[in-house]
């Protein structure tokens, strides 16, 4: 093989160039990828903003990751669908609700929607959209921090969306754990919460592979909505974050982790990427890598069937 037809065999393969390559007609994506340009929500937290420059971002760095030889992949990538972003006005509440009615009609079709936030408010408007199509749902949320602080003047924000969901009127929120949480990075209030509205936690130092295996296999029944907050990554692999911490997720923990979400998850978000502070675009690839590695685990999902059978 020449060295041009390695390149242009190396290009085929590029996610950018796999996505949609299947869709035709009234052929319904497998999966849906939109972006949430908030981060209102880190301004009323105290944060650095930046997190709404992450979708498009995002999308560079996963666009140009090639995708290994796997029909399984590489079709499921081919029948899904970028939606572009939710069109946000820096009015919180506002854009939440529109990003659940964007992403509601794709969980009622039985398409897994993959949102790239946005700082953690993004959650909330994800949570809304099953809260929206009647659906009961379980959330895990891989983070540094619980976000179950109180709202601030009667307003959430990026460190509210689980308290939110847990305490909304509809009572669709069924159960909410976390997992990374480092110690310096919260209070005891909020593990009271947690504790309070039968939840669970997890330690950073809780999570050797098998135990995030376990916390998947103990996930409830019914619909699984996660959350993965680029903030519980260690900032030698992601500088480019809202919070960045020490002591967080190795890149590898990290992508284990979202894979086995793709294996388990109805929907995902991915947060709290900032690409103001990114050094050598290392956050951002990891981001990238981070949603490959979900679409890794949904397609994973037939041929566990096929074991079980």
């Amino acid at each position: 093989m020449t060295a041009n037809q390695n390149r242009a065999d190396r290009q085929a393969a590029t996610f950018g160039r796999l996505i949609g390559s299947e869709l035709a007609g009234e052929t319904p994506p497998s999966v849906v990828l939109t972006g949430f340009p908030s981060d209102e929500g880190v301004r009323r937290n105290r944060g650095r903003p930046g997190a709404s420059l992450a979708p498009d971002a995002i999308r560079e760095a996963l666009y140009a990751l090639t995708v290994e030889d796997s029909p399984a992949l590489r079709t499921l990538i081919g029948y899904m669908k970028d939606l572009g972003n939710v069109r946000v006005s820096g009015d919180v509440e506002t854009d939440q609700a529109n990003l659940a009615a964007a992403v509601r009609p794709w969980l009622a079709l039985g398409t897994i929607p993959i949102i790239l936030g946005g700082g953690h408010e993004t959650a909330y408007g994800h949570f809304l959209a099953y809260a929206a199509a009647a659906q009961d749902v379980a959330i895990l949320n891989w983070d540094a921090h619980p976000d179950v602080r109180p709202l601030t003047d009667g307003k959430g924000h990026s460190g509210s969306p689980f308290r939110q969901a847990i305490l909304h009127e509809s009572g669709r929120c069924r159960n909410y754990q976390v997992a990374g949480l480092l110690p310096a990075r919260l209070v005891p209030e909020h593990l009271e919460f947690i504790t309070q509205h039968h939840g669970k936690y997890y330690w950073r130092s809780e999570l050797p592979v098998e135990s995030i295996d376990r916390i998947y296999l103990g996930l409830p029944l019914f619909g699984v909505m996660i959350s993965f907050d680029m903030d519980a990554v260690d900032r030698a692999f992601a500088p480019g974050v809202s919070a960045p911490a020490e002591g967080g997720l190795t890149a590898d923990l990290w992508l284990h982790a979202a894979r086995m979400a793709g294996r388990h998850a109805r929907s995902l978000d991915l947060v709290e990427v900032n690409p103001k502070f990114d050094l050598d675009g290392r956050t951002l690839h990891l981001a990238g890598e981070t949603v490959l590695a979900f679409l890794r685990g949904i397609a994973d999902r037939s041929s566990l069937a096929c074991d079980k059978a």
